[in-house]
């Protein structure tokens, strides 16, 4: 594996490339022909960057051919356009690339979560002139500063490798592959052959639904009028408020808080199972049983703990996306909204079915399960019987998690705990945090610690003294020209943000043209580090006050007034 970044300017290029299995750093500047020998002796091994799909892999196959960087670099900053447009070569040359880049956060922020260094070069990409060999050394220092931060990201990161490798080595693929997304990857292993259709709203309505009192549901979609991406219908439904629309079924008390016995009710690989269970898979696929065949061999491989039934996950859960993707051989916009209409239907079903009992409260209901609080025990099984019911009926197959607590800010936002303390959670406060994920950490560790431990949120705050905990990492859009702290420009456009106490602290300010406007969630009062803080105490000028403010205003997201 190589690992590689490319830096390109009007009258130099440079490439850091550093091969890891061989321990070797190669630094080439301005020398086509250096690089086209370190190509050829790699030319079959993998290549990997970041956002390299887009990017780098077009510079490298460039100078391959003898075409200009700087063109290529502009065809797809400042015009736009994607790499493979700009020749017909293009695709002549052989490259295994792997982009780990699978977010929109860019490098410097991946960087910045995990603490590390975010300095930028003072080295501007718009020089009009060859640059100086000053110049020259601090660019390629900051090209091998970002090349390092790749493979710590990789490191971080490397299911995605290894879950790709697992798909060409589980179908026989080629390596050359390697550089395909999985949902193109999965157009592949499905044999789907792109198609044009015309039928985007003709959907169908499962024969196996059974639905009485929400019977204005069902003639919602079947209604002319409402076959339209920006309807949609909000109803009441056991008491809790619903929309219904061309998504997941959404509904939840909010600010909701309670103790007890909750059932979350799931359907296992619910859209899969659509798919299969009502021909709801995609018309380009050139054998219909191709996709049931898959979802077969991957529950035999799943029922042995064989470990490559991961990669036959992917290709049954990325299909569904890719049916909405116009640009994949899978696309099939009336499939993927029977699939769509079909789940919050049939899900309807079940919920109007448990409220027949007048035994359960609901709690949420969401793409692919609902969530019940039951009165006591005994009552599980009166819930599980309807349920079997519901499940031989429809075809589909239901999971059961039993827990004691909730706090829910909204259907999209919740934390459960059972009763051993083992806790699951969903949204940005009170999600688990990584690595690659990391921002005002100490707010999420103090609502956590509050919801599962009752420990005052001061406490978890006041008593940290790591610096990376209070870190807000922000990062300006290409529609801002520069930020501006305490009066002075910042060459860097992703900062790294603390609460100050100095009273000569100003806020943090980006600039579009020439109003500058305040960075949002960001303090009044503020330093930055750009630094690498890992290790690093708080100092002095903190102002831990602000965390525990923040910390609170997101914990009265989560209650009643």
């Amino acid at each position: 594996m190589l690992f590689y970044d490319f830096e390109v300017f009007k009258y130099d290029w440079m490439v850091v490339v550093i091969d890891v299995q061989n321990s070797k750093k190669h630094v080439i500047v301005n020398d086509r022909d250096e690089f086209v020998k370190l190509y050829e002796e790699n030319k079959d091994n993998i290549w990997i960057g970041y956002n390299s799909r887009h990017y780098d892999q077009w510079i490298m196959k460039g100078i391959l051919l003898d075409f200009d960087p700087k063109e290529i670099n502009d065809f797809i900053i400042v015009e736009g356009q994607g790499g493979w447009k700009y020749s017909k070569l293009m695709k002549e040359i052989n490259l295994n690339n792997f982009d780990i880049m699978t977010s929109m956060h860019g490098l410097k922020q991946l960087e910045g979560f995990m603490g590390n260094n975010i300095k930028e070069s003072e080295v501007s990409f718009d020089i009009d002139r060859k640059l100086t060999e000053d110049e020259l050394q601090e660019v390629i220092k900051y090209c091998e500063h970002d090349v390092e931060q790749t493979i710590e990201v990789f490191l971080n990161r490397q299911e995605e490798f290894d879950s790709q490798v697992s798909l060409l080595k589980a179908f026989n693929l080629p390596i050359s592959y390697i550089s395909k997304t999985k949902a193109q990857l999965s157009a592949m292993i499905l044999g789907a052959h792109r198609h044009k259709y015309d039928d985007e709203f003709d959907i169908s309505i499962p024969d196996t639904l059974k639905i009485k009192k929400y019977q204005n549901v069902v003639d919602w979609y079947k209604n002319p009028i409402n076959l339209n991406y920006k309807k949609e219908l909000e109803i009441e439904v056991m008491g809790v408020k619903h929309k219904f629309a061309w998504g997941g079924i959404h509904g939840a008390k909010e600010k909701y808080y309670g103790e007890g016995i909750f059932v979350n009710v799931d359907v296992a690989s619910y859209y899969p199972a659509l798919m299969i269970e009502y021909n709801y898979s995609s018309r380009s696929i050139s054998d219909p049983n191709k996709y049931k065949e898959i979802r077969d061999k991957r529950i035999e491989l799943k029922k042995n703990k064989d470990p490559m039934q991961l990669p036959y996950k992917i290709v049954l859960n990325g299909t569904y996306g890719a049916m909405k993707d116009k640009y994949n051989p899978l696309y099939d916009p009336r499939q993927a909204n029977n699939v769509c209409v079909a789940g919050q239907l049939l899900l309807l079903d079940l919920i109007e079915h448990v409220e027949v009992a007048n035994k359960f409260e609901l709690i949420q209901s969401n793409t692919d399960g609902v969530m019940f609080k039951l009165k006591d025990m005994q009552d599980l099984e009166l819930l599980k019987s309807i349920c079997s019911e519901w499940e031989n009926r429809t075809r589909m197959v239901l999971e059961y998690d039993i827990f004691t607590k909730i706090y829910q800010k909204d259907v999209n936002n919740y934390i459960t705990v059972e009763a051993n303390g083992k806790y699951k959670s969903k949204g940005a406060y009170v999600k688990k945090l990584t690595s690659l994920d990391y921002d005002l950490p100490i707010v999420n560790k103090a609502l956590v610690d509050h919801f599962i431990s009752e420990i005052p949120i001061e406490d978890t705050i006041m008593n940290c003294n790591d610096l990376k905990e209070f870190q807000k990492i922000v990062k300006l859009s290409s529609k801002y020209k520069f930020a501006i702290h305490n009066g002075e420009v910042l060459k860097e456009k992703t900062l790294r943000v603390f609460a100050s106490r100095r009273m000569n602290d100003d806020r943090v300010y980006k600039v579009k043209i020439d109003k500058p406007e305040k960075i949002a969630n960001t303090p009044d009062k503020c330093f930055i580090i750009n630094d690498d803080v890992n290790k690093m105490e708080v100092p002095r000028a903190l102002n831990k006050k602000w965390y525990v403010e923040m910390a609170y205003k997101r914990l009265m997201d989560f209650m009643c007034d």
